[in-house]
């Protein structure tokens, strides 16, 4: 059965006690499944230590990581079941991309928008510091 190759991204959280040879183990595994199915891995982009919304398995950070790549279901299925199994992985997902845009393009547009996000968090940050300084009494001398 010929399968059709899709654009995927993925995200992976592992634990933050990760080593940097067991990361490198994990996607270089991940990659051969990819490319033994017939896909290409795109992109490896590292996030780094991240605090958890809520905590996972008592974990409160995790290793963060965004992946791009070309794959059929086939594929995912298989990336998923070895992802459950490994005890260093935290959570993990997988997006299948629209077709009609190239990969390259998305991470742009996904780096860009990531940028966009930082810059206003930082500006938010920067007022709630501000009014803070602000509803501080001055302390007479």
């Amino acid at each position: 059965m010929n399968q059709r190759i899709r654009p995927y991204e993925g995200v992976v959280i592992l634990v933050p006690e990760a080593s940097e040879e067991t990361q490198k183990t994990l996607f270089k595994k991940n990659k051969k499944i990819i490319e033994g199915f017939k896909g290409t891995l795109h992109s490896v982009d590292t996030w780094g230590r991240r605090k958890l919304c809520n905590p996972i398995r008592k974990e409160r950070t995790g290793l963060y990581f965004h992946v791009t790549f070309m794959a059929g279901t086939e594929c995912i299925a298989e990336l998923e079941r070895t992802m459950r199994i490994n005890d260093s992985i935290l959570r993990f997902m997988h997006v299948r991309l629209d077709e009609r845009v190239e990969l390259d393009k998305h991470l742009q547009k996904f780096k860009e928008t990531l940028a966009e996000v930082h810059a206003r968090e930082a500006k938010e940050r920067e007022i709630r510091e501000q009014r803070k300084r602000e509803r501080r009494p001055s302390m007479p001398m």
